[in-house]
């Protein structure tokens, strides 16, 4: 099952889980919903008297999707040989073997051409962790089972494509426009919640291109309020003319079952990928070889910009396309190709829906200055191959700073909560940063402080604070003054935890 809380999503896999009063003058205004007002827009018959006609024109099309899987489980019990000369003549390892285990997951999707090929998501007929899928069924609305066969599949979309031969032509449906959805649009979802097949569920558009905050080049959703649950995964979300205007993925919610928050593939997203894997034809997206981070309310105090509105660079990859139309780290991207970068609309969701080799204007903030490089886009690696991580926790045994001179009361303790010291030859040494790093060493961490709270631990190395460099404790007492006497309530620093790669922290002051 695909289900949030907070701001993550989850599978809605079933069966196995793979576990989101003014003072305005009257004049002439009037309210918004007044009757007057409220005749225009309202249809004639309001609110359907009944959906039976509509689902039972679509339903016929919606079907169901069983996976039999092997799956890799711990074995059951220590070696009693563990530790002699004998261990490895009776499954070695020191512990349990590993086992494999049958097990079987349940999802929706819909039949899309009168030769049988149907769409659902790609984890409804994935495998959990180190499993194997080895049969995919589909099951029609009268029972009647076919053999499907896997045409094409999109981890980063989360879209597949199945195929079943079938005796005679079936019933089918096509893709809508979702770029026209309303909130506040009447929709229906039909499919397999929890293994009871043909379920119907209604409710309206309660948004338009949400984003989770899971990340991703397609975390934007049409959001609902019909009840989603485990196994709806896959299935359609039809609007009034009976056209899918988006595919059931996921919900947010604390446990686990349907609280009237789901989410679905717009349309317009899902239908030129399908098409595409219809044909066996690869999936290409765009790339910059940037690493970002949403401009959140730390970030944007750091450096005096608007809240929510650009994405921050936090690294760019050498020689990519980013690097080569000359963004740099710590810049602010705020238009895409004449698009502006909102929560709404990514960065990655933006140069992802762009072909490779295009080339397009890049709009960024560098320093509090504007200006636009012209960026040749790339082709997108897998995700595998983009994920990067910060780890601030990351630290090792040894303690090479403990014999560190310590600062006195200073401005950067009380503004920052950290007690830091110049990086000598010594130290970098000791602490295994890079030959001819420059910045401060941190040896004390208050941890009741925003620096605390968000991880920095003794021997982060702090290269930079608001873009500038910081090689002794005046450098970074100095930035922490112009930054307050710019009003500003958060510095940027350019941290580089020990043995990981510097990336760009926003810290509140105090």
């Amino acid at each position: 099952m695909r289900y949030a809380y907070g701001l993550t999503t989850a599978l809605l896999l079933g069966g196995a889980t793979a576990t989101l009063v003014t003072g305005f003058p009257a004049g002439a205004q009037v309210a918004q919903n007044e009757a007057s007002q409220m005749a225009r827009v309202v249809p004639r018959a309001g609110a359907p008297d009944s959906f039976a006609d509509l689902t039972e024109q679509l339903q016929p099309a919606v079907v169901n999707i069983s996976t039999r899987q092997r799956v890799q489980v711990a074995g059951g019990g220590a070696n009693p040989f563990a530790g002699t000369p004998f261990e490895g003549l009776f499954g070695g390892g020191g512990g349990s073997t590993p086992q494999t285990r049958e097990a079987q997951s349940l999802g929706s999707g819909f039949i899309v051409s009168a030769d049988g090929f149907i769409v659902t998501n790609n984890h409804v007929i994935t495998a959990e962790g180190k499993g194997e899928v080895e049969s995919i069924t589909v099951i029609m609305p009268d029972g009647t089972e076919y053999p499907a066969k896997l045409i094409g599949k999109d981890a980063a979309s989360d879209l597949a494509v199945l195929k079943i031969t079938a005796p005679k032509a079936l019933p089918y449906v096509k893709f809508g426009d979702s770029s026209k959805a309303r909130v506040g649009d009447w929709v229906i979802a039909i499919g397999n919640p929890f293994g009871l097949g043909g379920t119907v569920t209604a409710g309206i558009v309660s948004a338009v291109y949400r984003n989770t905050g899971a990340g991703g080049a397609y975390d934007r959703y049409l959001q609902t309020d019909a009840s989603i649950n485990r196994g709806n995964s896959g299935g359609p979300m039809f609007d009034m003319k009976g056209q899918v205007i988006g595919i059931n993925n996921a919900i947010f919610s604390p446990t686990g079952g349907s609280v009237g928050i789901g989410f679905a593939i717009p349309a317009e997203i899902a239908s030129p990928i399908v098409e595409k894997l219809m044909k066996g034809q690869a999936i290409e997206r765009g790339y910059l070889g940037v690493t970002i981070q949403q401009l959140n309310e730390d970030l944007a105090d750091s450096m005096g910009l608007e809240h929510n509105k650009g994405e921050f660079i936090q690294s760019v990859v050498p020689d990519g396309a980013g690097a080569k139309a000359g963004i740099q780290a710590g810049d602010v991207v705020v238009k895409v190709n004449g698009k502006e970068v909102t929560r709404d609309q990514t960065l990655s969701f933006l140069v992802a829906n762009t072909a490779p080799g295009t080339r397009i204007p890049v709009e960024l903030i560098r320093n509090g200055r504007r200006m636009t490089v012209t960026a040749t886009v790339a082709k997108r690696p897998t995700d595998d191959e983009l994920q990067q991580t910060f780890d601030p926790g990351t630290d090792q045994d040894s303690d090479p700073l403990g014999n560190s001179p310590k600062q006195a009361d200073s401005a950067v303790q009380k503004s920052l909560g950290l007690s830091v010291t110049p990086l000598t030859p010594q130290i970098a040494r000791q602490i295994g940063a890079a030959e001819g790093t420059r910045g401060l060493v941190i040896v004390g961490v208050d941890p009741s402080s925003d620096a605390g709270q968000k991880g920095f631990a003794r021997g982060f190395i702090i290269l930079s604070a608001n873009n500038a460099p910081v090689t002794t404790q005046a450098d970074l007492e100095n930035a922490i003054k112009a930054a307050k006497a710019d009003g500003r309530s958060a510095i940027l620093l350019r941290v580089q935890p020990r043995g990981q790669p510097a990336a760009y922290v926003p810290v509140r002051l105090r």
